[in-house]
């Protein structure tokens, strides 16, 4: 094989980018990750909730068995490399908004692949000082939420350090990429993997990918009492960060797609949060970013259907946090050693938007 001077050449520094990185690394490959720390990120905007039980019906995360204790062996092992603490386990307390929902969500705990992921016994939550929880409220366990800006930047400074990353903007028209081999700015890179979330939209490799990107937006406050450790969930979230410090989310929204927080988006968040929270607070700030979702809300994972030397990680939408290290792993192996890949999250289920 003709010997290049980078093994992998990776677009992107967010949650994507950052994990494919690590275990690329693991498997002792020799990289360069293009990431302009100036850019707008949604992975710096995240909240970075790992949640086992989503949706109105207690609905199990995809693949919940598998991801769940995955991600926490690798977020264990970054917290280990930056001696950081990146992990913050915490249970969800939803609250019933009604006796029915109460009886419906009790009889679902019945199920025991939901029951695994509930707290049955022992003290449970009581937050009622400070929300309305008349009706009670179930607690989930196994979920917690990860600093994604603390972790990104302790990855940017490793990578830094290493000489594995260069902090710039990247350009398409910089890059030549044939069969043979990728070059960038005079050197030359077995594989390409770009890991762009939303931005992969500016690329021609991967614009046919059916991206539905969507704006969300999250608030931090701060109440005159510290909330304990819970993230509470009912319509949205919100989880303490710091002494009085709480983030507040998410909205939906499709346009217009930019990264500019919005009057009507904090009106909806704060109208939601009247609702629940029972204690005066102040908004603090204020941030927006734009989600890479897919059609399916499955990822965006493979390797290009002309170019099997250019591959892309991308749509992890609202579970990144989840989703990063377990597929990280899955392309690395993939690309390494071609194990197959999962065909929900191959981008060949949609080769046909390509060749049409």
């Amino acid at each position: 094989m003709e010997d290049h001077d980078y093994d992998y050449l990776i677009v992107g520094q967010g949650i994507a980018g950052t994990s494919l990185a690590m275990h690329l690394l693991d498997l002792g490959k020799k990289i360069l990750i293009i990431s302009d720390s100036g850019a707008p990120s949604s992975s710096k905007v995240a909240a970075g909730i790992f949640n086992p039980l989503t949706g109105k019906k207690l609905v199990k995360t995809w693949l919940a068995d598998d991801l769940f204790p995955y991600a926490k062996g690798f977020y264990s092992y970054l917290e280990a490399i930056f001696g950081q603490k990146i992990v913050h386990q915490a249970p969800i307390y939803r609250p019933f908004r009604s006796i029915a929902e109460q009886n419906t969500y009790l009889a679902q705990t019945a199920d025991p692949t939901i029951a695994f992921y509930i707290k049955q016994s022992g003290d449970l939550a009581d937050l009622s000082d400070y929300i309305h929880a008349d009706f009670g409220g179930l607690e989930v366990i196994k979920s917690g939420w990860i600093d994604l800006p603390l972790l990104l930047e302790q990855s940017r400074n490793y990578f830094l350090e290493n000489d594995w990353l260069v902090d710039e903007q990247f350009e398409f028209n910089g890059l030549s990429v044939s069969k043979e081999a990728i070059v960038w700015k005079g050197k030359t890179f077995g594989k390409l993997v770009l890991c762009q979330g939303f931005m992969a939209l500016e690329n021609d490799f991967f614009s046919w990918l059916p991206f539905t990107p969507v704006k969300g937006q999250i608030l931090e406050i701060e109440t005159d009492v510290a909330l304990q450790d819970y993230i509470v969930n009912q319509g949205i979230f919100m989880f303490p960060v710091g002494e009085k410090v709480s983030r507040v989310g998410a909205t939906y929204s499709w346009e217009p797609l930019d990264w500019e927080p919005t009057e009507e988006a904090t009106a909806e968040l704060k109208e939601k949060l009247d609702t629940l929270l029972k204690i005066p607070y102040q908004v603090k700030s204020e941030v927006a970013g734009i989600r890479p979702s897919v059609r399916d809300r499955r990822p965006l994972i493979g390797v290009h259907p002309e170019y099997d030397n250019v591959a892309i990680f991308n749509g992890l939408g609202t579970k990144g946090v989840t989703l990063a290290p377990f597929f990280a792993n899955e392309l690395a192996q993939h690309l390494e050693n071609g194990k197959e890949l999962n065909p929900l999250v191959n981008i060949q289920r949609y080769f046909s938007l390509y060749f049409r």
